[in-house]
């Protein structure tokens, strides 16, 4: 009987509507977020992920995971994905709160700490921290593209094209100098075609 009722606790989670007094903590969370965006937006993507999909049920997997590839798939910053989530929670609104969230807190402290870094540049604390990103950064950003080839792996009509798809993406990064957007025009095409 516990178990039914945490289901269905959860499931009355999960559609859970976003209203204006959730206005001021969707902003703190991007907030945060900013601070801990190391290597661009991108590598927060699972936190937001975790807190808009299962933590507050506002976007489902795949409303998420269009975001990010509609956002991806448009010319222009990496972050653009931001406000698109934001908008699908709480429309406009939930745009701006999203963007000036994600921007301000990263914006600021990049300008101090470049300012800071750049006299700095040969110390050895200043070498050591930049050294200590990279593989941070490369942990995020690997999870975040888990984080969205998870729905598509998990569907069985799709899973071995999906994983297809990566493992060609991946070995196209890794040994040829082929530029991501013939890659995002291969999931495109594949996409439409059904395979995935």
């Amino acid at each position: 009987m516990g178990a039914l009722a945490h289901r269905e606790d959860r499931a009355h989670a999960m559609t859970s509507a976003f209203v204006l007094a959730d206005l001021p903590d969707f902003f703190l969370r991007f907030l945060m977020l900013s601070l801990l965006s190391i290597g661009g937006a991108m590598s927060t993507a699972p936190e937001m992920h975790r807190y808009l999909v299962g933590q507050r049920g506002w976007l489902e997997d795949a409303e998420f995971t269009t975001a990010i590839a509609l956002a991806q798939a448009a010319p222009g910053p990496n972050v653009l994905f931001v406000p698109v989530l934001g908008f699908q929670v709480a429309g406009w609104l939930g745009a701006a709160a999203a963007l000036v969230g994600i921007l301000l807190p990263s914006t600021l402290l990049s300008l101090g700490v470049s300012r800071w870094g750049s006299k700095r540049r040969e110390t050895p604390g200043v070498r050591a921290f930049t050294a200590g990103l990279a593989p941070m950064t490369i942990a995020l950003l690997f999870t975040a593209g888990w984080l969205l080839a998870l729905p598509f792996v998990r569907e069985p009509d799709h899973r071995l094209g999906a994983i297809a798809l990566i493992a060609l993406t991946v070995w196209a990064m890794l040994a040829t100098r082929l530029a991501p957007i013939w890659l995002i025009a291969v999931g495109a095409a594949v996409g439409a075609m059904g395979w995935v």
